[in-house]
């Protein structure tokens, strides 16, 4: 008697692009015991590559920065968007080349190519799939740190030649597509941090009135800035104490350092202001030689816009038919 093989289902890396992650919505309550947060770095997008296609809003994705992967894919049909500004194409098994359109739902069949080329004047983008990525979980969580080399494919950025491995459920996603456009705002709002007093007063002027330029040295783990010094009046040293996404530490250089997804979960910098949540989005999408001014807010004020920003992204969800 003659067994009958599933297909199996997968897409071959032909290029894994600059920094090409598996994320979902991270770790939570493990940084007590050191294990750092992890998951997407542009919030809405993730949750929008989900909701278009209809899936868990925590499902896992593919992350991308600047330049995305080039995938082959074996198997039967299925369906995935792409979200952020992004420029990609689908090369068809017999050659025919579509175009793509960031939040719009495409088929893709045997032997078709996604080839994204590039995000715009941006960083991350997000590619989700109608069906599962079959990967291992980590600490509850599939995101992968490579700093801490924690989370699936070992804790390492997919490279090239490797397979990701699809559990194909024949997933009757519909061709959609949502109308959205990623914004640009002129400021990012901040609260105080708890050691805003250590820094001299024309620190905190500075702070909030001068201009800062996002460096090359920045990655998922943290955003360095440049600009003029920030002065510290009491210690550029202090007992290690917990982090948070957003917080802004500023070490001896005068330098200020943001705080992102991969970020350790104790620190020994002064820190001067926390980004609020409702702009961490923009904020990570911020290329290098961008300009970043400070804008301050209450936190009650930042309580309302968080407020707002779910509210607005539940709206964008609600629209997508």
């Amino acid at each position: 008697m003659s067994m009958i093989k599933s297909k199996v289902n997968f897409f071959e890396v032909e290029r894994a692009g600059i920094n090409t992650t598996f994320q979902d919505s991270g770790r939570k309550n493990f940084n007590h015991i050191g294990i750092p947060v992890s998951g997407v770095m542009d919030r809405r997008n993730y949750i929008l590559a989900n909701a278009i296609l209809k899936k868990d809003l925590n499902s896992p994705v593919i992350e991308f920065a600047y330049q995305g992967p080039l995938l082959k894919y074996n198997g039967e049909k299925i369906f995935f968007v792409i979200t952020g500004d992004v420029t990609f194409q689908i090369i068809k098994g017999n050659e025919e080349i579509i175009v793509g359109e960031p939040y719009k739902v495409f088929q893709i069949e045997n032997s078709d190519i996604i080839d994204i080329q590039s995000t715009n004047k941006s960083v991350y983008g997000y590619l989700s799939i109608s069906e599962d990525l079959l990967l291992d979980k980590t600490w509850g969580s599939i995101s992968t740190n490579t700093k801490a080399r924690i989370g699936s494919n070992n804790g390492e950025k997919l490279s090239n030649s490797q397979k990701i491995n699809i559990d194909h459920k024949n997933n009757n996603t519909s061709l959609t597509k949502l109308n959205y456009i990623n914004s640009k705002i002129e400021y990012i709002r901040v609260i105080k941090a708890t050691n805003f007093d250590y820094f001299t007063e024309k620190a905190q002027e500075y702070f909030f009135n001068s201009e800062f330029k996002v460096t090359k040295l920045s990655d998922r783990m943290g955003m360095r800035l440049e600009g003029k010094n920030l002065e510290n009046n009491v210690s550029t040293n202090i007992k290690s104490e917990g982090l948070v996404k957003g917080v802004v530490q500023v070490p001896s250089d005068g330098n200020p350092i943001i705080m992102l997804a991969d970020h350790g979960t104790i620190g020994g910098y002064p820190k001067i202001a926390n980004v609020i949540s409702a702009d961490l989005d923009k904020l990570v999408q911020m290329t290098p030689g961008s300009i970043i001014k400070f804008k301050q807010v209450t936190l009650e004020e930042a309580e309302k816009l968080f407020k707002f920003y779910n509210l607005e992204t539940n709206n964008l969800i609600s629209q997508i038919s």
